[in-house]
């Protein structure tokens, strides 16, 4: 799963620090739907990436202890502030596009090679324990990592696999991988919720502050 919906950005636009956002009351409710969806499913592993708003999804889909593996911690930004402003709105809504090379880096910081070299070695080390059902609870950009990884068997990043707020992936693992599910959202799941991606909302949250001439102090 990614976590559910989170407020990275304040009213006016104004940037949260990403560790430290919770969910919203419309997350909480993802979440439970989410729960209600996976209930039939003999779970016997839970893991996040120990950062909040992956450990509250846990805690509302699944009653087990949820385990904090931090390599698994979202692909992380740079100081939005050091982004020009004419690269800007370039910078977020292309960021999850196509094939997206290893040297390309998120918003100014962590790069695609740089997320594949600590995730991977992680979903090594998870596919040799002992489970059979996991509830993973992670990001976007991972999750796409692993999707990407589990189709190609290579570093290749498919950045056009959207992850909606608490949206589910199905997949069976053992000899080979199979990807039975990519995306789905149990509470709205046709997505009529909205066809903007992600990385699209977050710009229209962020544009009105960058405009108002945000500060690198701000960020």
């Amino acid at each position: 799963m990614r976590h559910a919906e989170v407020a990275y950005f304040g009213d006016s636009g104004r940037p949260r620090r990403p560790d430290d956002v919770m969910l919203t009351p419309a997350g909480e409710e993802q979440a439970r739907a989410a729960r209600d969806a996976l209930a039939a499913i003999g779970i016997d592993r839970v893991v996040t990436s120990g950062l909040r708003r992956t450990v509250e999804t846990a805690r509302i889909v699944s009653d087990l202890a949820p385990e904090e593996w931090p390599e698994l911690a979202e692909i992380r930004s740079g100081a939005l502030a050091d982004i020009p402003d004419d690269e800007l709105e370039e910078a977020f809504v292309r960021a999850w596009r196509g094939v997206v090379p290893e040297a390309t880096p998120f918003l100014g910081g962590e790069t695609v090679g740089e997320l594949f070299d600590r995730v991977l070695p992680a979903l090594e080390r998870l596919l040799a324990g002992d489970w059979d059902a996991l509830l993973a609870v992670l990001h976007g950009g991972v999750n796409r990592a692993i999707l990407s990884y589990a189709l190609t068997g290579a570093r290749t990043f498919l950045g056009s696999f959207e992850q909606a707020p608490a949206c589910v992936n199905v997949l069976d693992v053992g000899d080979s991988w199979v990807v039975r599910a990519v995306g789905w959202t149990p509470y709205d799941p046709a997505h009529r919720r909205a066809r903007t991606t992600t990385m699209e909302e977050l710009w229209e949250q962020y544009r009105p502050y960058r405009a108002k001439g945000a500060t690198r102090g701000d960020d």
